[in-house]
């Protein structure tokens, strides 16, 4: 009889274990988690302020990749207050274990390079396992071209990952809820051709078709003028941006570089003299924050959709 109570109790302790996990996509692998993570490290401004909007500080031991080139704004400073930035740039192997994290959340060119030091590889054998923000995916496989439903699933997956699952599914809900609404007001004619200028003088970097600006764009009726660049983010000309005549170029804010130092650049140089943006000066300054998936994507679509139709 005894061993009997044993082995269902062995049996009810396996479904119990089984029930608490929990399986996400993560770019092109699956992963299992046993239990919620319990000491979480975020890379990156916008990957932070995802698992803030989530409610997550408490789970968190860190996080890393802001102030090396990036700021906080007030309310990410409040958010975070409690917690040690354990890296400025991108973290150490070191950084991660010393830690005792059991969960990074980062990705490609966010936090982790294809065969560099820190990649989910490479961290399994110290417990810490790996979610990869969608966005990057397009750096290890094939993905469709950059969509709000990159952001939506990555604040979903979090949420299960965690067991916020109704947070998320709030957050979720409501931002599709407000860009419904404002979609359906908003009054725009062609799209307009648009460029994205992150940073760069010789060569510019910029948003390809896998980049999250080429949803915003598209959201506030416009095109980037790089939507057949099949890249996330990356290099081009300037013969290509000359040849392709944007009517509205969109700057990234972060870096030692300033916006206003970018338009003055653009704006000053005899080779873009002809550019209809230039012409107009027509310039929108997003922060990298509200460029790069997260929660405050919405905001830019609005900040864009004025910009572009503004009266």
């Amino acid at each position: 009889m005894k061993s009997t109570l044993l082995a269902t109790g062995a049996l009810l302790i396996s479904a119990s274990a089984l029930a608490a996990q929990t399986t996400v996509q993560s770019c092109n692998r699956s992963v299992t988690f046993d239990a919620p993570p319990e000491r979480a490290i975020s890379n990156d401004v916008n990957l932070t302020e995802m698992m803030l909007a989530l409610g997550l500080a408490d789970r968190m031991v860190g996080y890393t990749g802001v102030s090396g080139w990036k700021t906080l704004d007030e309310d990410m400073r409040n958010g975070i207050e409690a917690l040690p930035e354990l890296s400025p740039k991108y973290p150490t192997r070191e950084v991660l274990v010393g830690a005792d994290a059991d969960f990074y959340f980062a990705g490609w060119n966010y936090g982790m390079k294809v065969g560099g030091e820190l990649t989910p590889e490479t961290l399994e054998p110290f417990g810490i396992q790996v979610y990869e923000l969608t966005e990057s995916c397009a750096h290890v496989m094939q993905k469709d071209t950059a969509s709000m439903d990159d952001m939506y699933v990555d604040l979903l997956n979090l949420g299960r990952i965690f067991d916020v699952q109704e947070r998320a599914n709030e957050l979720v809900d409501g931002y599709k809820a407000e860009l419904a609404a404002f979609s359906q007001e908003l009054e725009a004619g062609e799209p307009l051709r648009v460029f994205v200028y992150d940073s760069g003088d010789d060569t510019p970097f910029t948003a390809g078709s896998y980049a999250m600006p080429t949803a915003l764009i598209e959201a506030a009726g416009g095109t980037n003028i790089m939507d057949d660049f099949e890249k996330s983010w990356g290099t081009v000309t300037w013969e290509e941006v000359v040849e392709r005549n944007p009517e509205v170029v969109v700057i990234i804010n972060y870096g030692e570089v300033t916006a206003a130092q970018k338009r003055e650049f653009m704006m000053t140089n005899p080779a873009f003299a002809d550019l209809d943006a230039v012409k107009n000066d027509r310039f929108v300054t997003l922060e990298y924050v509200e460029a790069t998936p997260g929660p405050r994507n919405i905001k830019a679509i609005k900040t864009l959709a004025e910009a572009f139709w503004a009266k």
